[in-house]
Formats: C-alpha cells, sequence, structure tokens
C-alpha cells in the first residue's frame, strides 16, 4: 500500500506492508509478504517524493518478501537491493516504523531511512526466525536493536500490546513520527544524507 498523506499540515508519502486481522485478510494480503512489484511500486514512489521533497513514511510488518519461485523469476533479489541502494540516497528525509515483524529483505527493502523505531514488542531480523530460542540468540527485540544502536526510537504499545487499544497505539505512533519529521526536515540533504551514511556505517562488530 503506498499513498499520499498530510502529518500535523506537512504532506508526506506514506508506503505500508498490509497484515490481515484473520485468516481470510491474510490471504487477500498475502500475508504481508510483497512480491518483486510491489518494492518496485515503492521505490516509484519514494523518487516522486522525492522530487516533491515530501518525507517519506513506511510502515514494515511482513515475515519476509515472497519466497515463491515466480517472485524470484521476476527478480525478487534485484527489487530489494535496488530498494537497499536508492533508500541510501533518497535526497529528502526517510522514517520506518517497525510495527509487528520486521523479517528478512522483506523488511530491509524499507528499512534504510534516517530515523528507525519500532514499536516495543516488535522484532526485525536479516532473517527470519523461526523459533523463540534462535529469536532469543539473535537479540532482534526493540530493546536488543535500541542498545545495538540499530533501532533510534522505541514507541510504547497499550498494556498487553498494540492490539488491546489500537487508538492509543496509533497517537503514539502519530507523536514520534510527528516530531522525527519536523526534526529531519531542518536538515540540509547533504547533512540528511551524511547522517544517514554514518548511521550505516557503525552498525556491527569488526575486528
Amino acid at each position: 500500500m503506498a499513498g499520499i498523506a498530510t502529518l500535523n499540515s506537512t504532506p508526506v508519502t506514506v508506503i505500508a506492508q498490509v497484515k490481515g486481522r484473520n485468516l481470510e485478510e491474510n490471504k487477500k494480503t498475502n500475508f504481508s509478504m510483497p512480491h518483486p512489484e510491489g518494492y518496485r511500486k515503492a521505490l516509484r514512489l519514494a523518487y516522486q517524493a522525492e522530487k516533491f521533497h515530501r518525507p517519506v513514511i513506511c510502515f514494515v510488518d511482513t515475515p519476509g518478501a515472497f519466497c515463491g519461485v515466480e517472485a524470484e523469476k521476476r527478480g525478487q533479489g534485484e527489487a530489494i537491493a535496488k530498494n537497499i541502494a536508492e533508500f541510501m540516497t533518497l535526497k529528502t528525509p526517510v522514517i520506518s516504523v517497525v510495527l509487528g515483524e520486521g523479517g528478512s529483505g522483506g523488511a530491509l527493502a524499507l528499512a534504510v531511512c534516517d530515523e528507525l523505531a519500532m514499536l516495543e514488542h516488535a522484532l526485525y531480523s536479516v532473517i527470519s526466525p523461526r523459533e523463540k530460542e534462535a529469536a532469543d540468540l539473535m537479540k532482534i527485540t526493540a530493546d536488543d536493536l535500541y542498545n545495538f544502536g540499530v533501532c533510534d526510537k522505541i514507541i510504547s504499545e497499550s498494556v498487553g500490546g498494540a492490539h488491546t487499544d489500537p487508538a492509543q497505539t496509533a497517537d503514539n505512533i502519530s507523536e514520534y513520527l510527528i516530531s522525527a519529521v519536523e526534526r529531519l526536515s531542518k536538515l540540509d540533504i547533504p547533512t540528511l544524507l551524511d547522517n544517514r551514511y554514518k548511521k550505516f556505517r557503525k552498525i556491527g562488530v569488526f575486528s
């Protein structure tokens, strides 16, 4: 899903992965696993946002990109890689919010940004974990990733999880986004791109 919205009177481009609330909705949304065309659409909208100086807001909620043979034939890997490369040099603010699952290349393709925020119970990983023990070892929670410097902001959820009070969680997300857009929009483009480059250069441990 993608479109133009207004955030506190500022036009923004919103790119989102849609997840269903039940089995039927999940079937319609392919269980929130985008096809290559979805990432190409996202990039096209990002270019448009750059042209018209609109900040880009990405909502990430996917177990990963669709892993079918047909998706691979249509260039799944190339589509994800191009998004990662092009978002790195996009000349407009980019903010990504992980709502629930942020799995594998499906998440990475929309998570090259100036600031990455996560709901407090969300997960984000370069591969899709399948077992709790593996997830614990991989350190993929919001708290873990904030401590590593991967996540820039943890957004509070309602007691018991975001689903118990979606309106309150939405208000918390909105409050963060208004602040982030205002803050990042004040930066000139060379500074914005330099900060984005440094953000990703410092991630990881090297010896």
